[in-house]
């Protein structure tokens, strides 16, 4: 093996090592039933992240206009709470928050299609610790996703 061969192998990472080797992974969400491309497909990391970079901002906008009139450590905990309230009442109602409908995503649970109120409540609690949705799945899901049985779609 070339030293430049095994210098990528570490860079690309463990998935594109085993690839190499011969196994199949499939594609993102075909363990889901999902599609590989287009509408109903697992939402990509960086439209994910985009959307959420806004709904971010949106909530510290709001904490910082509307409550706290100037910023500090204050205002940071009330655009977490906006936050936590905005993904509630947002995904637990259209399956969306502004953020996510901006970047052409959605939130739906794997058995039923949509998310009730409890599941969204549980996803934006997991979400709002930031921990659980550091650690992915292979199809890409946060924990957060998976202890509350959703995924992100594209729309």
């Amino acid at each position: 093996m070339d030293n430049r061969q095994a210098l990528g192998s570490w860079l690309s990472g463990p998935r594109a090592a085993m690839e190499e080797a011969g196994a199949d992974f499939g594609y993102r969400g075909e363990q889901l039933g999902l599609p590989e491309q287009g509408p109903g497909s697992i939402a990509r990391p960086g439209r994910r992240l985009g959307a959420l970079a806004v709904d971010w901002g949106l909530c510290l906008l709001i904490a910082y206009g509307l409550i706290t009139d100037g910023y500090g450590q204050a205002t940071s905990n009330w655009a977490l709470l906006i936050f936590f309230v905005t993904g509630v009442l947002t995904v637990g109602t259209v399956g969306f928050t502004p953020g996510k409908r901006l970047f052409g995503l959605r939130v739906v649970a794997l058995e039923t299609g949509t998310v009730n109120p409890l599941r969204a409540l549980l996803r934006t609690v997991l979400l709002c610790l930031a921990v659980p949705a550091l650690i992915w799945d292979r199809d890409g899901r946060g924990l957060h996703d998976r202890l509350a049985k959703t995924v992100e779609v594209r729309i």
